[in-house]
């Protein structure tokens, strides 16, 4: 049913938790692929470039939010991988999602950022409205 599963991620907890779903709807479908998106907003940027000497060290600190997703989705033997975009996370999860034809998209319904989602609206919310496919949006 679901063989091209879209699994936003911030590292967050909600994300993880999302991953946690991923994994059982991924399990029921033995050619189920998972994609890993993170989406590095402007802001984000500016400040990981702040904290971080060197190109490497910036990719190595946002692979580092997406090891435990990656863990647990080697340890039940899922088969993924990871996306990497700049963007505004909201838009972009969307555009990725229906340009790519995912056939469902999960995401935590809070982020690393809770303070930008009070102000903007929800991330989670933008996607479920203006994807083409269904969203699981996790508590």
């Amino acid at each position: 049913m679901f063989k091209k599963i879209l699994l936003a991620s911030d590292g967050s907890e909600y994300s993880i938790r999302a991953c946690e779903k991923a994994v059982e709807l991924a399990k029921c479908q033995p050619d189920a692929k998972v994609t890993i998106l993170y989406v590095v907003d402007g802001t984000a940027a500016k400040a990981d470039a702040t904290y971080h000497w060197n190109a490497s060290d910036l990719d190595r600190s946002r692979r580092e939010k997406l090891e435990i997703s990656e863990r647990k989705l080697t340890e039940a033997e899922v088969d993924y991988s990871i996306k990497i975009l700049h963007g505004d996370p909201g838009p972009t999860i969307v555009k990725h999602a229906n340009d790519e034809r995912h056939d469902l998209v999960i995401i935590g319904s809070r982020g690393l950022n809770s303070l930008q989602e009070m102000v903007l609206g929800s991330v989670s919310h933008k996607v479920a409205k203006r994807t083409d496919c269904p969203v699981l949006i996790v508590k």
